[in-house]
This record gives C-alpha cells, sequence and structure tokens, in this order.
C-alpha cells in the first residue's frame, strides 16, 4: 500500500536554522530518499509562490499566497511503499526526527482509477 507524507515546515525554525546543519539534514534525508520503498519525493516553492483558486458566486476567484495564514505549512510530499500503516509511521518517525520541528502527517493513498477511465 501507499502513503504520501506531507511534510509541514515550521517557517521561523527554519529560518534560524543554520545553511550547514540544513545541510546536514537534507544529507540524511536524501539517504532516506534512496530506499527502494521511497518512491518520490515532492517539494513545494515557499507559501509566498502560491496562488489560491476559489469559486464563489459562480465566479472563479485568485488569490496570492497560500489558503490560510499559519507558521506551518505543507513543504512538499514524499511517496512511501510499505505494508501496512506502521511500516509508513516508522519512515515518517525517521524523517520528523531529522527535521525536529513542524509535523509529518501520513495517509494511505487511494489507489484507484480516475473519475472517467
Amino acid at each position: 500500500m501507499r502513503y504520501a507524507l506531507l511534510i509541514y515546515n515550521d517557517s521561523e525554525v527554519l529560518d534560524r536554522r543554520p545553511q550547514e546543519e540544513q545541510r546536514r539534514i537534507n544529507d540524511r534525508i536524501y539517504e532516506v530518499m534512496k530506499r527502494p520503498n521511497v518512491s518520490g519525493w515532492l517539494r513545494l516553492r515557499n507559501v509566498e509562490a502560491a496562488t489560491t483558486v476559489r469559486y464563489e458566486q459562480g465566479r472563479t476567484l485568485l488569490t496570492d499566497g497560500p489558503f490560510v495564514d499559519s507558521k506551518d505549512y505543507l513543504g512538499g510530499f514524499i511517496l512511501v511503499e510499505a505494508e501496512n500503516l506502521d511500516g509508513a509511521l516508522a519512515v515518517a518517525g525517521e524523517l520528523q526526527e531529522l527535521q525536529g520541528a513542524g509535523a509529518i502527517e501520513v495517509r494511505p493513498v487511494r489507489e484507484e482509477p480516475p473519475v472517467g477511465a
């Protein structure tokens, strides 16, 4: 079964982290990413680059920036293949220990064809 590990970052912590420390953390994260059961990692640009799309009262509305204002933001996600939730939680726990801030949300991926396929 595939699981998505949604990586939430704490912008205050990341802004204060020395570059050398972040480089060491990234090196260890890349080691995890090379495992055969980890199939992808999409890192998102910062929230200032976001555009939110809404549909209200028959109109499409565009807003610069994220949908919510928060110090935590979705920084990216990692796909993990695991036999069960415990296996996915083990990878998430290891990654969370490395990043030391923010949070990782673990969700099963829906394995179904798109509507109309």
